[in-house]
């Protein structure tokens, strides 16, 4: 895989679902129905998949691809390919809330070893550069132009005094009751992969995720924190979070800044 051509197409069809997406977004009303799973989708999401996905066919035509929106992809069995959430966060974007991300991730032998993450009601865009580090770029962004590039990297973690990142449509009792057990300073909410974005820029020291996820929702964030330095682990055993899973279907996980003092489920 040629990684600067990888990250080039990442950014340019991300930037491109984005804007068609708050086309939709800016309109007086748009169309939301329940998919099978009772979980919402909405014109959005379809047009940021079609358009994103074939322009991932396109250049890479002999790699796998997973995608949150079309179901036939989900029995797949591989270990090597690219996985895409078109729109993560619906329910904030259909709430008008801003924290929803367009999720683009390449996994490689199990690993999201690059991703881009771009939140256009945010005006924020990560993704990891072509020699495995990671970036913030600031805009106005362009398709042809790149803005000014910020190298991201975590936290050093106090213990005694955390910055704790947790979901904001999602939270739960179990969740608060994990937090609990830390030296908490502050705790901040977000939708989407944005969470690990905040952690990957040191805005965040952990984030822990005690609910149901895809490896659509979470590879490209994933993928950037890893390039910022940052760990995703199991919930249940601190064991590094895998990808390519029967079902795409994530466990129990932690994500955090290293140095963090992780307790034991």
């Amino acid at each position: 895989m040629d990684h600067q051509h990888l990250i080039r197409v990442m950014r340019q069809l991300a930037l491109e679902a984005g804007d068609r997406i708050m086309q939709i977004y800016a309109a007086p009303d748009f169309d939301v129905r329940s998919k099978a799973d009772a979980s919402p989708v909405t014109e959005a999401d379809e047009a940021a998949d079609a358009l994103i996905s074939a322009g991932l066919r396109a250049a890479f035509p002999a790699i796998d691809l997973v995608t949150e929106e079309q179901a036939a992809s989900h029995g797949l069995a591989a270990s090597t390919f690219l996985i895409v959430d078109p729109l993560d966060g619906t329910k904030e974007f259909i709430q008008r809330r801003g924290d929803f991300t367009v999720n683009i991730a390449y996994v490689e032998d199990g690993v999201p070893v690059r991703g881009i993450v771009y939140a256009p009601a945010r005006g924020r865009l990560f993704y990891t550069t072509a020699d495995g580090g990671a970036v913030e770029e600031t805009g106005p962004f362009a398709a042809g132009h790149v803005g000014t590039l910020r190298p991201i990297r975590v936290s050093r973690p106090d213990n005694a005094a955390l910055m704790v990142v947790a979901s904001k449509s999602h939270r739960d009792q179990a969740t608060d009751d994990y937090i609990s057990r830390y030296s908490v300073r502050d705790m901040t909410s977000a939708g989407s992969s944005l969470k690990f974005c905040l952690v990957a820029t040191g805005e965040a020291d952990l984030y822990p995720r005690l609910g149901r996820t895809m490896e659509w929702d979470t590879a490209a964030g994933h993928a950037v924190l890893r390039g910022a330095g940052g760990e995703v682990v199991r919930y249940d055993d601190h064991q590094p979070l895998r990808y390519g899973k029967d079902g795409f279907a994530n466990p129990f996980f932690i994500a955090y800044a290293p140095g963090t003092r992780l307790v034991a489920a």
